[in-house]
């Protein structure tokens, strides 16, 4: 079975006529009862896709659900939404629509694993290996639903058979140590079933598919939450002596479809150029003068691109470039990121706005700031479009425009080619991970076909070097993040007194900041944060916002109370099922 494209059976009726799909189609669960689902080796086949498919249930093609994973990077310290956020603004309730549907979606994952986990033993004719390894990666799955939700509600009701109807839902919640004990329990049934390979390789039909290396990379992240940190340690290193590692090449080029099997990619959500089957970040963190004439709905904070290092390590200082520009007020700044050759209704403009003018340079405005980029941690260009850097879009006039980040941008055709965003009155840091290039990679903009990494190699090295420092400052850890640092082809720790790391405190704040950097655009710093009990401290300090990329706030954050690091059971559950309690700060 091929898990990108993969025979499937529509229905009873088609049982002997198969067509190739993605295997996360999302038609294929509902195509066949319950009762019949699993009594054939295709609709075996197909029962499993449907538990696949869930990873895919908050994939919107319509307008952002907030849901992807991509999308949280909005609530952390490397993101930001266009928008203010009710989790961000201070005014989240448990009536919040998001709240309610990760509940439903993740919920909606564990029914299907857990009818698969049943019934593939019981009705099932397909070959007794295949059905064992099924059952092993419906375990898994079902442990990642209930990853998720532990992560942000910290307790909910655990459901490990078939429950007939929503009505039949009336469990009360476990505590957060009682469901990542279940969430421990499947993964090790995972690891212990010998019809579970430890690794797939990249050119293998089965790529894609749960694995044992897989297990133990989200075992080793359940231990990190426990703060079991030598059970932590021992599992990281599973899953290097199972064949994952690094990316032999570039950072940028381990997130392009040729790479996207790479060993370093332990599990990603599986796409196609198709719709219906590919990813959205083209869409929601794409420009206008990308293909398909997109949103960049989600941005960078330039939090994330002040915490990129010079190359040889030594911390990014702006007063390096403009001295001074730190103790400025952030809205005067804007003066330095102008272009060269301003028109007179230009300057005028930013003369009213308050700017001194005197500090700009009419032929080297431009020249200046961009220095501000230069010799950076190459990972900074990789993952975002920096003021007057270029970026390959759409045909303009039939052929593929390499456009410029400009500001004010003027005209997007030729031969000006500047970069044009949906929010052209606001000057913002743009995304480069993830955002395609030209018009030949895609057939639309919500057809990405670059799996999308759930959990990568690097996110093992760095929690590995984290579990480590935990356990006291050591050599190992520094050398695990070096070896991060050293694919990316920035200075390393200990190279030089600028790179010097030496107790346990500071490696701490080193390895975070080298997730901060090394994630942009996966969906994992928010999760990080609130992991680490820092969110409040790094997103919500010193009148942190969406922030334009000097630093003068569109809007404010305002930080709710502390109770908001835990989610909100939704109003909605509480209603139909009154055995659950609501976490401490809401209002139901």
């Amino acid at each position: 079975m091929l898990m990108k494209k993969l025979c499937i059976i529509f229905s009873v009726l088609l049982l002997f006529s198969a067509c190739k799909k993605d295997l996360l189609d999302t038609s294929p669960y509902s195509s066949a009862s319950s009762g019949t689902m699993w009594t054939s080796d295709g609709l075996t086949d197909l029962g499993v896709t449907g538990v696949y498919q869930a990873l895919r249930l908050s994939i919107s093609t319509s307008g952002a659900s907030g849901l992807e994973l991509y999308h949280f990077d909005r609530f952390g310290f490397t993101g930001q939404g266009r928008d203010l956020d009710a989790m961000l603004g201070g005014t989240a309730t448990s009536s919040s629509s998001m709240f309610s549907n990760y509940w439903q979606q993740s919920y909606e994952g564990i029914k299907r694993a857990n009818d698969a986990i049943i019934n593939i033993p019981l009705k099932s004719p397909s070959a007794a290996e295949k059905k064992a390894r099924y059952v092993a990666e419906c375990k898994f799955l079902r442990a990642y639903f209930y990853f998720r939700l532990n992560q942000v509600y910290k307790g909910v009701p655990l459901y490990l058979e078939p429950i007939a109807t929503v009505a039949d839902a009336t469990k009360s919640r476990e505590t957060e140590d009682k469901i990542w004990d279940a969430v421990i329990q499947d993964l090790t049934d995972c690891i212990n079933e010998t019809n579970l390979p430890l690794k797939y390789s990249g050119t293998d039909a089965m790529n894609g598919h749960v694995t044992k290396g897989a297990a133990y990379a989200l075992r080793g992240k359940v231990y990190m939450y426990k703060k079991q940190w030598a059970e932590a340690i021992a599992d990281f290193q599973q899953v290097k002596d199972a064949g994952h590692g690094l990316f032999a090449g570039s950072y940028k080029d381990c997130f392009t479809l040729a790479n996207e099997k790479s060993n370093e990619m332990i599990f990603s959500i599986q796409n196609i150029n198709q719709d219906g089957y590919g990813s959205t970040t083209q869409f929601y963190c794409g420009t206008r003068s990308s293909f398909g004439s997109c949103w960049n709905t989600y941005l960078v904070s330039p939090n994330l691109v002040d915490l990129y290092e010079n190359a040889d390590g030594s911390p990014f200082n702006w007063d390096n470039i403009i001295p001074g520009y730190s103790t400025m007020a952030p809205a005067k700044r804007e003066v330095y990121f102008f272009r060269d050759g301003l028109t007179d209704a230009e300057i005028a403009a930013a003369t009213g706005r308050g700017l001194d003018m005197s500090l700009y340079l009419p032929a080297g405005n431009e020249a200046r700031i961009k220095t501000a980029y230069a010799n950076r941690d190459p990972r900074l260009q990789a993952n975002v479009i920096t003021p007057y850097a270029t970026y390959l879009g759409r045909p303009i006039d039939g052929v593929d425009g390499t456009f410029t980040s400009r500001w004010p941008a003027r005209l997007e055709t030729a031969p000006t080619f500047d970069l044009f965003t949906d929010t052209r009155s606001n000057f913002y840091y743009l995304y480069r991970k993830f955002v395609y290039e030209g018009s030949t990679q895609l057939t639309t903009r919500v057809t990405g076909p670059t799996d999308f990494p759930v959990i990568r190699y690097a996110d093992v090295v760095l929690m590995w070097a984290e579990a480590l420092n935990e356990q006291g400052f050591s050599q190992e850890s520094v050398d695990l993040v070096n070896t991060v640092r050293a694919r990316a082809g920035v200075g390393l720790l200990n190279s030089s007194a600028a790179t010097t790391v030496s107790n346990q405190a500071d490696m701490r704040e080193r390895i975070r900041n080298e997730r901060r950097m090394e994630f942009p655009n996966e969906g994992i710093n928010y999760f990080d944060e609130l992991r680490w009990g820092s969110w409040k401290d790094k997103v919500f300090s010193n009148g942190n916002g969406i922030k334009q990329i000097w630093g003068a706030n569109v809007s404010t954050y305002s930080w709710q109370g502390d109770y908001i690091y835990n989610w909100a059971i939704p109003a909605s559950e509480i209603q139909m099922n009154t055995t659950l309690t609501q976490n401490t700060g809401w209002i139901n």
